[in-house]
């Protein structure tokens, strides 16, 4: 059952026939396959207008992610306060932050705008096994969480935000509730690495929970960027001025069925988009 306290996404709604500028911050992955490409392309096909800054350069392909370095965190926050003094975004969507000073540079610059944030709170690559400083996730937390309308994690980054075990749709729902009680946020817990007959996702804010239903498509476990794409979703969404209960319920449907007709752009992977 919906909880009647499940909050409305904030933010203005956007104006009927225009396209809503969603703002992305995230990594830069050359194959298109996740990150800032993905994200970008997701929000046009949706009927929003991407602008966003590369929070960090991967050499990476459709087989694997070897390295990752951040961008200066300096220049980020310069770009991103350059362009908030113009631009009047509707929703944010954060992916790869890179370092601490990155997350903190984009903490600062939030100050200047009042859109629902979605963070997607990614900690190690899907592709590889690069896995980004175990204390970024901390001061991300502490720079992002007055901003964030959404946080978006998977069974693992639950697990690791919250040092609780999540294997199960009950772990879900109750790390998940913690970490939004914590946040003073709404989490949407990614339940596609939980097992069981269906994808079930679990939407948290303090004092409610609802379950997102949607099948569960074989091999959709291996395509990547469905993180990516599920919030960027997401952040059209709310720009778009829907409540946040139906901006998820929305986003899961489209990436369900990207990931029934993926992109392959390689030998590897195939890509959500």
């Amino acid at each position: 059952m919906r909880d009647p306290q499940l909050p409305a996404a904030p933010g203005a709604e956007a104006r009927p026939g225009v396209r809503p500028d969603v703002l992305v911050c995230a990594g830069l992955d050359p194959s298109g396959g996740a990150g800032l490409l993905a994200d970008a392309r997701v929000i046009s096909e949706l009927g929003g207008r991407p602008v966003g800054v590369v929070t960090a350069l991967t050499v990476q392909n459709t087989t694997s992610m070897v390295s990752s370095e951040p961008v200066s965190a300096e220049l980020i926050r310069e770009q991103l306060e350059f362009l908030l003094s113009d631009v009047e975004v509707r929703a944010v969507k954060l992916g790869l932050l890179g370092s601490a000073d990155v997350a903190r540079a984009i903490g600062e610059a939030l100050a200047l705008t009042q859109a629902p944030v979605v963070w997607d709170p990614v900690l190690q690559s899907t592709l590889g096994n690069v896995r980004f400083s175990d204390s970024l996730a901390g001061h991300a937390v502490a720079a992002l969480a007055p901003h964030i309308a959404l946080v978006t994690p998977n069974a693992a980054e639950l697990a690791f935000l919250t040092g609780a075990p999540v294997g199960t749709l009950d772990e879900a729902r109750a790390a998940g509730r913690s970490l939004a009680e914590r946040l003073t946020t709404a989490v949407l817990v990614k339940g596609g690495h939980l097992g069981g007959g269906e994808a079930v996702d679990v939407l948290c804010v303090a004092g409610g929970t609802e379950l997102l239903h949607g099948p569960r498509l074989e091999g959709g476990e291996h395509v990547h960027g469905t993180g990516c794409a599920l919030a960027s979703a997401i952040a059209v969404e709310l720009a778009r001025g829907a409540e946040l209960v139906e901006a998820c319920r929305a986003a899961k449907a489209y990436v369900a069925a990207r990931i029934a007709a993926p992109a392959r752009p390689g030998r590897g992977a195939a890509a959500i988009v």
